[in-house]
């Protein structure tokens, strides 16, 4: 078998020029096959800019569009082609943008994979530890308190269990801040169990510790990415305040930058994007560093049908992958551009036991949001 083509769609909601939202664009690969077979992949990035990484011709040995280096190859030898990858496309993509675009077709490889074998891609991955995976869900907080109190009653009624929220308005004041967790907190109850996500936005450890003590007393689960992580030290301060766990981690990749992240911020929880860090192939060395040192690894995922299908084969594999993100997004890149996406259930995500990622994509949505 050899792969013949690796097809990029690039998709986006809003006009080219305007503001766009977490979760209203999307990068998508076909990877096509001799056999008929075809995988599919995405990367949670900046759409125009990976299809730049995928298409370019080649400058040097050292510094090469993606596509050039696959067409002809076997798609099962995945690992194989991860690292030539990797090291034909060093100077220009060993990190970040790069190995965003790798990872969409990792995920395509691994899905092809699976559909040769007629195994799930847990199978291949060493076997299913869990039929069905707790599942927290994310959402962007609105601008009102009334609005939040209404979203949370609606998400409990779904019947979660555990939420997470961030993004929009959150981050920029923070006695907005405080408003919205007492809000949310109020609504859900003082033994639901809450997380939030600053994306970055209190910037400093000197900003983020004294919100990590006024928000001490609604008891959240954990504060994800108070600070940049490149801000080492940052982490490791908040950590040792014991008044919240701290998570980070979903703009990271490779397991290089994971391993100096875990040794170096020592975060409670590891947040890797499967469509980001390296695709399966590096989610599961990254995986392993995050065991060794003691860490929980919870992916981020707050994007289309598509990651969430990988995430949950992944995690399926993993002897520890109890707990997952479940995007409440309403874009219709995640709403319809999957038109099986995995339900939510009760608490849960059941793990598919069908061969591939088993994503139908919608093409009417394509074709209406495709960027060309």
């Amino acid at each position: 078998m050899k792969i013949t083509d690796i097809e990029v769609i690039c998709l986006r909601v809003p006009a080219y020029d305007d503001h766009c939202e977490w979760g209203d664009d999307a990068f998508i690969v076909r990877v096509h096959t001799d056999s008929g077979i075809t995988g599919i992949g995405e990367s949670d990035t900046s759409p125009i800019a990976a299809r730049a990484m995928i298409e370019a011709p080649e400058s040097h040995e050292s510094s090469s569009g993606l596509k050039r280096l696959l067409i002809g190859e076997n798609p099962l030898e995945i690992q194989k082609l991860w690292d030539k990858m990797y090291s034909c496309s060093n100077y220009c993509g060993r990190r970040g943008l790069g190995i965003h675009a790798i990872s969409a077709i990792d995920i395509a490889l691994w899905d092809i994979a699976s559909q040769y074998y007629q195994v799930p891609i847990y199978m291949l991955l060493g076997g299913k530890y869990r039929d069905r995976i707790p599942s927290y869900g994310t959402f962007i907080p609105a601008d009102t308190l009334e609005e939040n109190r209404e979203i949370v009653r609606k998400l409990k009624a779904q019947g979660f269990t555990s939420l997470k929220f961030g993004g929009g308005i959150f981050g920029n004041d923070p006695d907005m801040d405080e408003a919205i967790v007492a809000a949310i907190r109020d609504e859900a109850g003082p033994d639901f169990q809450l997380q939030i996500d600053v994306a970055c936005k209190w910037r400093t450890y000197g900003a983020s510790a004294p919100m990590f003590k006024r928000l001490e007393k609604y008891h959240l689960n954990w504060i994800e990415e108070p600070v940049m992580p490149d801000d080492h030290n940052g982490y490791a301060k908040l950590g040792a305040l014991g008044i919240s766990k701290v998570s980070g981690g979903e703009g990271l990749t490779t397991r290089y930058e994971f391993d100096a992240f875990i040794r170096q911020a020592q975060p409670d929880i590891v947040q890797p994007d499967i469509t980001r860090c390296g695709g399966i192939s590096e989610m599961r060395k990254i995986y392993d560093i995050a065991e060794m040192n003691g860490v929980k690894l919870v992916p981020h995922g707050f994007s289309t049908g598509i990651l969430l299908a990988a995430t949950v084969q992944f995690l399926a594999a993993c002897e520890h992958g109890d707990l997952m993100e479940y995007s409440q997004s309403t874009s219709p890149m995640y709403t319809d551009l999957v038109k099986n996406k995995i339900p939510f259930e009760s608490g849960y995500v059941t793990v598919p036991d069908t061969p591939g990622l088993n994503v139908e994509l919608d093409e009417a949505i394509i074709e209406k949001y495709r960027m060309d």
